[in-house]
C-alpha cells in the first residue's frame, strides 16, 4: 500500500492495535498527530472529546485528505455531521475488514484525484 495513514485517537489501547492492525496489513501508519502528509486519516469519534469537530478544524485550515471516522451507535445527527466534513462512518467494534477496505478505497480516490 502506498501513502500513510494519519491515527487521531486519544485511547493508547485503541491506538495501539489499530496500529499494529493496519502494520499487519501493510499500511504505513503514523500516530505523531502530524497529518499533513497523510494519504487518509482515521480518526476516533473520541478524540479530543469530538472527532467530527477535529477534522472539521482540519477542513478549515484547508486539509482535504480523505478521512474514517469510527464511532459506535451513531446517531442521525453524528452521520449528518460526518457527512458535512467529508468523512466515512466505520462502526465500532471492528469485526471484519470493513476499515481496511475503507482505507484503500480512500488511497485509490485520493491517487485517482
Amino acid at each position: 500500500m502506498t501513502g500513510s495513514i494519519a491515527l487521531l485517537v486519544s485511547d493508547p489501547a485503541v491506538l495501539s492495535s489499530l496500529q499494529f492492525a493496519l502494520s499487519v496489513e501493510g499500511f504505513q501508519v503514523s500516530a505523531t498527530g502530524d497529518n499533513r502528509a497523510a494519504a487518509a486519516l482515521v480518526i476516533d469519534q473520541g478524540y479530543r472529546q469530538d472527532g467530527v469537530a477535529a477534522l472539521l478544524e482540519l477542513r478549515a485550515r484547508g486539509t482535504a485528505t480523505p478521512a474514517i471516522i469510527l464511532v459506535t451507535n451513531p446517531n442521525t445527527a453524528f452521520r449528518a455531521r460526518a457527512a458535512a466534513a467529508g468523512a466515512a462512518l466505520i462502526e465500532k467494534p471492528l469485526l471484519g475488514d470493513e476499515l481496511s477496505r475503507a482505507i484503500a478505497e480512500a488511497l485509490h480516490l485520493r491517487k485517482a484525484a
